[in-house]
């Protein structure tokens, strides 16, 4: 059992696009400029949020998510990465109670009642004044369990409207205001269809979003925020994760296993950034050596017993992949005479033929017998559930997974005489709104993200699938 005495909070807001990412980026480089090390976490499955929250703290940011983890899990999760922090920063999603029933089953309200945190409601005041107090009030006292302790004002218009706004906050609520942002083009941050453009993408909009988180953070009482986190309590963990490697700087230098058993490529390039520091320290843990791939550029494959391939956004670097040929040769031949791969959602579109996008087609890899096309809706948004069919190289028959999808493309022209199914789909969509995870020799490529802490054993089954590839591989 550790205890953590670090000060923490949670920004939230009544609805979504109320202005809780302006906030937080504000926050985040306000505190890294005044010299806080700073532990930032990101509520429910993301990856472009915490994309841009580590790269302003420089430190990875964390996913705390009550669907796919236990509170145990959660607090685990927390309590590790942040014992050498001097402040946490949770951005919630969606409405503050919000969750996936009618008791708000995974809500930012349950995520901050988990880790005993204070929160600062974040309110977007277009179009109105006073009422700005009934609102406040109401969630305030919705949940007894939950401490909204102070408001954030977003998009307030003029001086007079900030007054009013402020005096009806302090007559009626009794909390402070701890910021005040203006309406304003120069906060706006250009976004694609599952948020926020990942971090790692585009230079000129990471320096255009580090500008407007800077400029942000000039509208915020620092010195209040502060003493609100310092309101949070001890928090108590004991959990298996806690003796688990832990991330502390962005990339996979970090990162080693206690004793090496086998090295593991991880796709880590513009075109694949989706993955949990969890999955990566589960692998460390182990006994994977984390080898860096980047799929643009390199023309082969080291050195490696197996390859772990995540998610992002290969459409928009699809030219780049196709033309990188020596490379999905290198991977393509090393699949056939057995090398494991765990693929998923971006993963999983590269290793197929071709992908096929506003008219074109790009070749990919070419491993998998089947094409991937780009969609203008969603084919599959949200948490998934899965039930595993059968032996698998990373997971036991019949067991539950739980994950989210989030994915613009569909699988077409699959031979499914030279593949199975991996997992039969009791919530969600993934493949086909019925199956996921394409399994040829020992790939297994899906569209749903897992998280390690809700799929204990899926790193030790890779590692040992690479043990077993390298074994055949040397006789």
């Amino acid at each position: 059992m550790r205890q953590c005495n670090i000060p923490r909070l949670v920004i939230a807001a009544p609805h979504g696009r109320s202005g809780k990412t302006t906030a937080t980026i504000g926050l985040l480089s306000a505190l890294k400029s005044g010299g806080y090390r700073v532990q930032p976490y990101k509520k429910g499955p993301d990856f472009i949020d915490p994309s841009w929250m580590t790269r302003i703290t420089g430190r990875p940011c964390r996913n705390l998510d009550s669907f796919l983890m236990d509170r145990e899990a959660i607090r685990a999760s927390f309590v590790r990465s942040a014992l050498d922090a001097d402040i946490a920063v949770v951005e919630g999603a969606m409405g503050l109670f919000d969750g996936v029933d009618l008791e708000g089953s995974g809500s930012t309200a349950e995520i901050a009642k988990t880790i005993g945190a204070p929160v600062l409601l974040v309110v977007d005041t277009t179009r109105m004044t006073r009422s700005v107090a009934a609102m406040v009030s109401g969630y305030m006292h919705f949940d007894p369990g939950v401490h909204v302790a102070g408001v954030i004002l977003n998009k307030v218009a003029r001086p007079r409207h900030e007054q009013m706004l402020r005096a009806a906050i302090e007559r009626y609520c009794g909390i402070p205001v701890l910021g005040v942002i203006p309406k304003g083009k120069k906060f706006n941050i250009p976004d694609r269809h599952l948020g926020l453009i990942p971090a790692a993408e585009d230079d000129a909009l990471a320096a255009a979003v580090d500008d407007a988180g800077s400029a942000a953070g000039d509208y915020l009482d620092l010195p209040g925020i502060v003493e609100i986190a310092k309101q949070a309590g001890p928090i108590q963990a004991g959990h298996p994760l806690l003796d688990v490697p832990v991330m502390q700087l962005p990339g996979l230098d970090g990162l080693r296993p206690a004793v090496p058993r086998i090295r593991v490529a991880v796709f880590l390039d513009r075109a694949f950034t989706f993955y949990y520091p969890e999955n990566l320290e589960a692998l460390a843990a182990a006994g994977a050596e984390l080898v860096p791939v980047n799929a643009l550029q390199d023309n082969r494959l080291p050195d490696v017993d197996a390859a772990y391939i995540g998610g992002g956004f290969p459409e928009m670097f699809a030219a780049g992949l196709a033309a990188n040929e020596g490379l999905s040769r290198d991977l393509r031949n090393r699949i056939e005479v057995g090398l494991p791969v765990y693929a998923e959602c971006g993963g999983l579109m590269y290793l197929g033929r071709k992908l096929i996008w506003n008219g074109r087609e790009y070749a990919m890899s070419g491993a998998l017998p089947f094409d991937v096309t780009m969609t203008d809706q969603p084919q599959g948004h949200g948490y998934i559930t899965l039930e595993v069919e059968g032996e698998t190289p990373y997971f036991k028959a019949g067991a539950s997974v739980r994950g989210h999808e989030f994915h613009h493309s569909r699988v077409v022209n699959l031979e499914n005489d030279k593949v199975r199914f991996a997992f039969r789909v009791t919530r969600g969509y993934g493949i086909d709104g019925t199956h996921d995870g394409v399994i040829y020799k020992n790939v297994l490529a899906c569209y749903t993200h897992l998280h390690a802490l809700s799929s204990p054993g899926w790193a030790e089954k890779l590692v040992a699938a690479g043990e077993n590839y390298r074994a055949r591989s040397t006789h």
